[in-house]
């Protein structure tokens, strides 16, 4: 019985695996290519995605590779819903402390995603919908989580969505982005700058230690988020940054 136990529990950890290399892949990846990241024999590989394929948490596309499957976004969705729920006391806290709102994101594929917000209190103030998908180059969360990867992962992805322009101050060249993603790993935080809506400016810093890479910011009109708001906004940014991650940590 423990032999028996043992090999289920390893079959799980191996479609969790298998699930993570595909994400970590962009989302759809070859049987051969499996094999190789996961050290797995075909066999085995091809068994456990007959499974995943079978339940909906993968698919293979018409080409013969693999990808994530539909019912992985049900998943996805209500966890992050949740989380975001949970670390609501801590974006209040940002409102309380800064006056603007206050914003969590996460990667989801190529893009970042609201999964929750403390509006401000002010009548002109920055609202973003939860559940809204933006790209990852001209928001400032989005910027926050880019510089949590390599450049090589950044062209990858950027290979894949391009770089289309929200306003007339997006970034718009790979070698803009790249520069920008060094300027935030040096400083410790991301700003978008008129980028994704005209008048609004945002600072934002990535959550440390999550298991999807996350990024909380605080944003408003630019009348009132300016530099003399930064020195004030990226200590508590970073106080509340490394209160949410170990409130996922503990969860």
């Amino acid at each position: 019985m423990a032999s028996a136990a043992s090999d289920g529990v390893k079959s799980v950890a191996r479609v969790f695996d298998l699930l993570e290399l595909i994400a970590d892949a962009g989302g759809d990846v070859t049987l051969s290519e499996l094999s190789a990241a996961a050290d797995l024999p075909l066999p085995t590989i091809h068994r456990l995605l007959r499974t995943l394929v079978a339940r909906g948490y993968a698919r293979q596309l018409a080409n013969r590779r693999y990808a994530l499957g539909p019912r992985l976004v049900r998943l996805g969705e209500v966890a992050n819903r949740k989380f975001g729920q949970v670390a609501m006391p801590q974006l209040k806290q940002l409102v309380e402390r800064l006056g603007e709102t206050a914003n969590l994101a996460t990667i989801d594929g190529d893009r970042v995603v609201y999964i929750s917000q403390a509006p401000s209190p002010h009548a002109m103030r920055m609202f973003t919908e939860v559940g809204r998908r933006s790209h990852l180059h001209s928001t400032s969360v989005g910027k926050a989580i880019l510089a949590q990867l390599d450049d090589d992962q950044v062209r990858e992805i950027i290979a894949r969505t391009g770089l289309p322009r929200d306003t007339e101050r997006s970034i718009d060249t790979l070698d803009a982005l790249l520069a920008d993603l060094a300027v935030t790993r040096e400083r410790g935080y991301a700003i978008d700058d008129n980028e994704q809506e005209l008048g609004v400016r945002c600072y934002a810093m990535a959550v440390p230690d999550m298991p999807v890479l996350t990024a909380v910011s605080v944003s408003g009109p630019v009348a009132r988020v300016d530099e003399a708001f930064a020195a004030r906004a990226v200590p508590v940014l970073r106080e509340v940054a490394d209160e949410i991650s170990a409130l996922a940590m503990s969860a």
